[in-house]
């Protein structure tokens, strides 16, 4: 890894190798890790890898753009700050103003520019980019309060894009057909760093007063959450302590169920998670069925697994395709199965056969060989349209017509 004064020395700009990456995120850097923070800070190890933020109001009368290293990841976080008061159409010319700033300033070589949004595509698609990747992560337009334009959005950006990755099959099936070249990527999972909460009881002294058994999530918590599931279930098994970590985004705090064994810890970071994860007998994922849950693939099922939790899931789809299987995992729709799957995974061994079928599953999941995957993906672009190139600079000089690419 660089040091925060060296970050910008390992890039394309003047040298070969990969070339610079811009990556367009409608999630905050810092805020939880997601599979965009597990990628590109891969990425990061062999090329210059910035992540552009949605930008931020202000009351400064002229736009600037923050430049947050966080020399952990090799990472730069870039913020655009605008004006308040700012109409749309002015929102998107600064955006494009700032973009091409950065571009004249610190980027000389064609970048790859990877979006998890197509809504930052309108002030970026004027860019001359050595690839384009669309990492479609989520179904963003069944989110609450999603932007009517996102859609509209989306289609110009298949159309654009050299490649389009999803995290998981459901997503795969709604894009394969709008576009010529799409890879289903589900999530991964860091196993080693999980594995830690298998070496002992190591939980934090919040969660410590708790009384057991224990059973736990931790993600975001908003829509996509069945409050009334977790209070059901609260409320038949009084003598279960139920432990629920993340930030509240989106809902209000006040819907949350509130029992005496209901524990709700708020937004604790990455590194903690295995310590939180050493205290629980199971692990729970408690969606509710509905449009924002639909295409997703829940990046803390294999991580669940990876501190040798068993889960008890609502029946998402992605889960069941990827993990239905396995002794370790149950689907369970409603109140009165889930306690049944909770009662019949908490009198699974602590390890055993299970957790051998498990392993062998997850080491096949890693964010390591992933991105090295998706990398493999696009030097094949790269490859591809270096190869054209140099077929139409030699058609030019013989003065012969140059055949389209297919």
């Amino acid at each position: 890894m660089h040091d925060t004064g060296s970050i910008f020395k390992h890039s394309a700009i003047d040298e070969p190798g990969p070339p610079p990456l811009i990556c367009f995120s409608h999630l905050r850097w810092d805020f939880v890790t997601q599979r965009p923070q597990h990628l590109m800070k891969r990425f990061a190890q062999d090329q210059l890898v910035f992540v552009w933020e949605e930008h931020i109001a202000c009351d400064h009368p002229l736009p600037f753009l923050e430049h947050h290293p966080f020399a952990a990841d090799n990472v730069i976080a870039l913020r655009p700050r605008l004006p308040h008061w700012w109409t749309a159409a002015q929102v998107e010319a600064g955006l494009r103003q700032l973009l091409d700033s950065l571009i004249a300033t610190s980027i000389r070589a064609k970048p790859v520019l990877w979006f998890y949004t197509p809504m930052m595509l309108p002030f970026a698609e004027h860019l001359d980019a050595a690839a384009v990747v669309y990492d479609c992560m989520d179904e963003l337009s069944a989110f609450r309060f999603a932007d009517p334009a996102l859609l509209a959005c989306e289609s110009r950006l298949l159309a654009r894009a050299d490649l389009v990755f999803t995290g998981g099959l459901s997503l795969h099936e709604a894009k394969r057909g709008r576009h010529r070249d799409v890879h289903v990527f589900p999530s991964a999972v860091d196993v080693a760093h999980f594995a830690k909460s298998r070496s002992g009881n190591i939980e934090p002294d919040d969660q410590r007063r708790i009384p057991g058994p224990k059973l736990g999530f931790f993600g975001v918590i908003d829509e996509r959450i069945d409050l009334g599931l977790i209070d059901a279930v609260a409320a038949r098994r009084p003598d279960w302590s139920f432990v629920m970590i993340g930030p509240v985004v989106k809902i209000d705090p006040a819907s949350l169920p509130r029992r005496p064994n209901l524990h709700w810890l708020g937004g604790r970071s990455y590194q903690e998670l295995p310590a939180y994860l050493s205290g629980w007998d199971v692990a729970l994922m408690p969606f509710a069925i509905n449009a924002a849950t639909r295409f997703i693939s829940p990046t803390k099922t294999p991580e669940y697994l990876a501190g040798g939790l068993p889960v008890v899931s609502t029946p998402i789809v992605d889960v069941i395709h990827d993990y239905g299987q396995t002794k370790a995992v149950a689907i369970a729709a409603d109140a009165r199965a889930f306690v049944a799957a909770c009662d019949a995974a908490l009198a699974l061994p602590r390890g055993g056969a299970w957790l051998d079928e498990t392993d062998r599953l997850l080491a096949t999941q890693s964010w390591d060989r992933t991105q090295a995957d998706m990398a493999n993906e696009i030097n094949r672009v790269l490859r591809g349209k270096q190869t054209y190139s140099r077929m139409v600079a030699k058609a030019v000089a013989l003065e012969a017509p140059v055949m389209a690419a297919e």
